[in-house]
């Protein structure tokens, strides 16, 4: 097991002041590091999330496929947990595919043990909630885009709210994320760099 990856996820955990170095062991034992390649799925559609991971260095994006044609849902980048919510909790057959843009290190860890430790410490059963909240938050904020923002307003919102993405994401990816076409984000592209 790599120590330093292993201590760099710690030390994000321990960003909330009340997780404890207790509440670290219980989780150590089964923490597996792993290494992923660029355009490798680590979920696809039909299959069970069984795993969840911590982004320690690379890209990922949720998507799924309406007659063939792929419609990006997320992105994570470092410090990230990656997983499909429904599939993962509720033990459901994923409508998505989780695919890595970028080689990626991250850091993975089962259900069982998740749900194992929220029984023995009050303190992750609280990071689960705060991880919970989080999670809702995206999906609210981006359906609300959806249903209260045109594409040029949609291209403004990532442009203040997440600009990383637009150095990270190719732009085929980002336009299918805010449900454009491509040439239609290029011309957006263009019009904000002009003012």
């Amino acid at each position: 097991m790599n120590n330093q990856t292993i201590k760099s996820f710690q030390e994000f955990i321990r960003q909330h002041s009340f997780i404890t170095e207790e509440d670290c062991l219980l989780f150590e034992p089964y923490l597996k590091v792993k290494e992923v390649k660029a355009k490798e799925n680590i979920l696809i559609e039909g299959a069970r999330c069984k795993e969840m991971a911590y982004v320690v260095k690379g890209a990922f994006r949720t998507f799924y496929l309406i007659d063939g044609k792929e419609i990006n849902t997320t992105f994570f980048f470092e410090n990230d947990f990656v997983f499909e919510y429904d599939s993962f909790l509720e033990g459901k057959v994923s409508k998505y595919f989780i695919q890595c843009l970028e080689d990626a290190e991250i850091i993975t860890f089962s259900q069982e043990v998740l749900l194992s430790n929220y029984t023995k410490s009050k303190n992750w059963e609280r990071f689960g909630r705060i991880m919970a909240e989080d999670c809702y938050k995206k999906i609210n904020d981006r359906m609300e885009s959806f249903l209260f923002l045109n594409g040029d307003q949609r291209y403004k919102h990532l442009l203040q709210n997440e600009p990383h993405i637009l150095d990270r994401i190719p732009l085929y990816h980002i336009a299918s994320y805010l449900g454009l076409e491509r040439e239609s984000l290029s011309r957006l592209r263009k019009k904000s760099a002009s003012h």
